[in-house]
């Protein structure tokens, strides 16, 4: 009759090989799955960016196609008038004096103030 070997004398024989084979193969697959994740969170920023170029494009296309509709009503003389000309100077001088960072930050509200000094 063969010799009886405990199966946890086997576990602890084999488990410092194990660890020494499986410890670089584990490593390799996390790395490589890492660096697959990052390079697919980079393809969707780009395609994210190439989609809002696209849908830029298309409303300054869209924009530019009303001006120059409102263009051939002002000069066919029916008597229409643009709503950009029914704007008074001042207003159009006011707008155009912004600059675009004060036209984009948002404006504080006086009641969240007040809710901060409380």
């Amino acid at each position: 009759m063969p010799p009886v070997v405990p199966p946890f004398l086997i576990g602890l024989i084999a488990a410092p090989l194990a660890k020494r084979l499986l410890k670089p193969l584990m490593r390799g697959v996390v790395k490589t799955s890492v660096g697959i994740a990052l390079e697919v969170r980079k393809a969707t920023l780009e395609a994210g960016e190439n989609i809002h170029d696209l849908a830029a494009e298309v409303a300054a296309e869209m924009v530019a196609a009303q001006v120059a509709v409102g263009d051939v009503e002002v000069r066919s003389g029916d008597g229409r008038q643009a709503a950009e000309s029914s704007t008074p100077k001042s207003e159009k001088d006011e707008v155009a004096a912004r600059t675009d960072a004060e036209a984009r930050a948002p404006k504080i509200r006086a009641t969240a103030a007040a809710a901060k000094a409380r």
